[in-house]
């Protein structure tokens, strides 16, 4: 008996390893110079005026300010004492009108140096004191 054999052939493939094309940038637009603008300058708000406030009350106890500016609460707004009876505030107001009180021991009061005053829908009147810009 005979025996056959296959030929078997045996195919070898070289291959190379090959770097990758590298990427092409994209596509600018149309130079187009870039002029660099100047800054916008931020519309400055005002700034708050310090106003002093004084009263002359001798007996009082406790004295405080109450306005437009501080929503009507008198607690927020203390006067100091500086002696003899006199009172001093200091305030930051932004420009505006602003109507205002003195709470003198509780009891509301208008400023008596004010320069202005408007009828007030108690039967009174509030001290109107103006800052400007």
């Amino acid at each position: 008996m005979m025996k056959s054999t296959k030929n078997r052939k045996k195919l070898f493939i070289d291959v190379e390893a090959v770097a990758p094309e590298p990427a092409k940038p994209a596509p600018t637009p149309s130079a187009v110079p870039v002029v660099p603008q100047p800054a916008t300058p931020k519309p400055e708000s005002p700034r708050p005026a310090r106003v002093a406030l004084e009263l002359t009350e001798p007996a009082a106890k406790k004295v405080y300010v109450a306005g437009s500016f501080n929503g009507w609460k008198p607690d927020t707004t203390p006067l100091v004492p500086l002696g003899n009876g006199r009172w001093k505030g200091d305030l930051k107001l932004g420009p505006g009108r602003h109507e205002y009180l003195f709470v003198v021991d509780g009891h509301w009061r208008p400023d008596p140096s004010a320069k202005e005053s408007v009828q007030n829908p108690f039967g009174g009147r509030n001290s109107v004191l103006t800052v400007s810009e």
